[in-house]
């Protein structure tokens, strides 16, 4: 029988004496290092805990003054001020209501009508309108009403001639329309010479011109006094503050 070979493994060689003496002394530096570390925390003296002290509620000064009313806080709120209404139904829907919102009754909403239409007829700046405003348009309304005007009568010739025309008289439905074209010449010519006459007048009297801002030529001061001119004394808005025939400065 043939012999059946051996298989053989290398057997690692065994640690020399160096090599264990330096793991021992790895394994004693460890074991000082840990010793040396508890040492140290056994060592240090426990610190205690600062106390914790509640804090305690701050105090409020007073305020030194009673607390307003309701009212009164309303009264002094400011804001800004509210833009100026765009349109007709936004002006209508606002005069019917306070500054504070709210809503008007229908005799608040009369009683203020009223009021707001005595000061316009009183001439105040504040409620006229912005063509009545400033005083050098009060000085030519004072001049136009402390006089007789011819401008006065166009409005009845006019109510008048339309009578004429439907008369059946043949003589004065063609002679009265000439009388009262005449009357009318006359009229136009007359408040012609006075406008101009008043815009003399009212640039002497007022040298720096209007402080409301309107125009100061003659021509708009003439067709301001002939349009007041042209209204019955009853009709006139502001109200007549002068008599017919009295002196204006």
């Amino acid at each position: 029988m043939l012999p059946v070979p051996t298989r053989f493994f290398p057997v690692p060689d065994a640690p020399s004496s160096p090599q264990i003496a330096a793991t021992l002394d790895a394994v004693n530096l460890l074991r000082r290092k840990s010793a040396t570390a508890e040492s140290v925390e056994a060592a240090e003296p426990a610190v205690p805990a600062a106390p914790t002290v509640p804090a305690s509620p701050a105090v409020t000064a007073g305020k030194g003054r009673p607390t307003p009313k309701r009212r009164e806080a309303q009264g002094q709120r400011r804001g800004p001020v509210a833009p100026p209404p765009m349109t007709q139904r936004e002006a209508v829907k606002r005069a019917k209501q306070t500054p504070d919102g709210r809503k008007l009754t229908k005799d608040e909403r009369r009683a203020l009508s009223a009021e707001r239409r005595e000061k316009m007829m009183r001439g105040d700046d504040a409620y006229v309108l912005p063509r009545d405003r400033g005083p050098v348009r009060a000085y030519v309304r004072d001049v136009v009403d402390s006089r007789r005007n011819l401008a006065g009568l166009l409005l009845p010739f006019a109510v008048l001639s339309i009578i004429v025309m439907m008369l059946p008289n043949l003589i004065i439905r063609t002679y009265g329309p000439m009388v009262l074209l005449v009357a009318l010449l006359a009229a136009v010519v007359d408040s012609a010479l006075f406008g101009r006459r008043l815009a003399r007048q009212a640039q002497a009297k007022f040298p720096k011109g209007d402080p409301s801002g309107l125009s100061m030529k003659g021509g708009a001061l003439g067709f301001y006094g002939f349009n007041r001119a042209c209204l019955p004394r009853r009709m006139r808005a502001p109200r007549p503050r002068v008599k017919a025939g009295q002196a204006v400065d």
